[in-house]
């Protein structure tokens, strides 16, 4: 019998390609002796794609491999064994998680064994737990481990100055360059860069309009829970590459058609028929629980229209940036000195009163993960700030990036609804003044 109440069955096309895209890249990682391949290790925020590729290097994420992870239900005993080995219950579970996927074979989710890196690259974007992250790595790997240092935009409204582009611009020419040449036996050619470059703009482009689309109403889709798939091969392994173009173009189309037909998005359950809450999201998602925690928001009809975390590795709709092929060196300067963890308070509070103002939102949802600093630090201060300026109002909640200990799903599912019922309020309120 067939069950006609289950619309998402049929993929789009745009997921089966990210799936291929995946799965291939893995493919490519764990055979990557075999295939005479060099492997870099490198983090999300501000990682340099075009540039490796240059070399023939494939690209490893940990903590792509730690989501994966906690998404297939694998984490929770990974994060166990390295608190046994020592780390801290307070440390992120990003790295406890990658700690504890090596003690286990490192085995990648096609079931295979990951070789060990060929060099460590560290992109250093705002988030302090990299660098002890990489100090650990490279006690386990020992193998040639290269830091580009970012500076931090700290000083009220966020601004890159030629200094320090071109202090990264230094670091580029002098540093990570030689290192990967020598790591990869291939000479750097500016002109294959330009061409990567080239690839990223335009499947930035189109990116952007897919996360802008989110204005229409009802948005056709969900900026954060839906858009981390969106953001995945943008912030990964594949920007730079025709498989990002096309993936985008296909999104696109599939979002076009959307609007066309005044659809909502799809979720793991089919559409969001009605939707009754428009969001602001400041925060990761929690992993270990991803369809539970979205099911809560579209269940009762809210959508989240634009979120931080969707910029996490780089903010392309806020300010206009686009990798720049004219300028290669310059333009890979100034995508890690814009990353969102590279922004100040007062920075990222700007964007998210922004945010709700451009996308008519209800109000702002702060997700604040224990063990994640970068982007816990400061919050509360910041959702007071957004409800000051904006008069909408706000709510926090708290979960865990990987770690299923602190998923309290009737905690979170009472603050959403008492926070739904917050948002009713105000706007009967806003009728009776009116």
């Amino acid at each position: 019998m067939t069950d006609t109440t289950k619309p998402d069955v049929v993929k789009d096309a745009s997921m089966l390609k990210q799936k291929e895209m995946i799965a291939g890249n893995y493919d490519k990682l764990t055979g990557a002796k075999e295939l005479g391949l060099k492997i870099a290790s490198t983090f999300v925020p501000g990682n340099l794609n075009e540039l490796l590729m240059c070399f023939g290097i494939v690209n490893n994420l940990p903590e792509i491999n730690a989501l994966n992870n906690a998404m297939r239900k694998q984490s929770g005993a990974m994060i166990a064994d390295a608190e046994k080995m020592g780390h801290s219950e307070d440390v992120c579970t990003y790295v406890k998680a990658d700690i504890g996927m090596m003690s286990r074979g490192n085995i990648a989710p096609n079931g295979k064994p990951m070789p060990d890196p060929d060099v460590l690259l560290l992109s250093y974007t705002g988030c302090y737990t990299f660098l002890k992250w990489f100090e650990l790595l490279r006690e386990q790997y020992k193998c040639p481990t290269v830091m580009l240092h970012v500076p931090y935009q700290g000083d009220g409204k966020a601004e890159i100055t030629p200094n320090m582009r071109n202090y990264v611009i230094k670091q580029l020419k002098e540093e990570v360059i030689p290192t990967l040449e020598k790591v990869s036996g291939v000479k750097f050619d500016i002109d294959k860069l330009r061409g990567f470059l080239k690839n990223s703009a335009k499947a930035e482009d189109d990116l952007v309009w897919v996360l802008e689309s989110a204005k229409n109403k009802p948005s056709p889709i969900d900026a954060y829970f839906g858009g981390v798939y969106y953001i995945g091969p943008i912030f990964t392994a594949f920007r730079g590459t025709t498989d990002a173009v096309e993936y985008y173009r296909l999104l696109k189309g599939e979002i076009e058609e959307r609007i066309k037909l005044g659809l909502g998005p799809v979720t793991p359950e089919g559409e969001v028929f009605e939707e009754k809450y428009r969001l602001v999201v400041e925060g990761p998602p929690n992993w270990t629980n991803f369809r539970e925690f979205w099911k809560m928001f579209y269940e009762d009809g809210a959508v989240v229209v634009a979120s931080s975390y969707s910029k996490v590795g780089g903010v392309y709709d806020y300010d206009g940036f686009r990798h720049d092929p004219d300028h290669p060196l310059e333009s890979l300067a100034d995508y890690c000195l814009g990353c969102y963890t590279n922004r100040n308070l007062p920075d990222r509070t700007q964007m998210l009163v922004d945010y709700i103002e451009e996308y008519q939102a209800d109000g702002l949802l702060i997700n604040s993960i224990k063990s994640c600093n970068s982007f816990s630090a400061g919050q509360l201060l910041m959702l007071r700030e957004v409800e000051a300026r904006t008069g909408k109002p706000g709510a926090f909640i708290e979960t865990d990036l990987v770690d299923p200990r602190y998923f309290s799903p009737a905690n979170i599912k009472n603050r959403l609804e008492s926070y739904f019922q917050m948002i009713e309020q105000k706007r009967q309120g806003g009728a009776k003044a009116a």
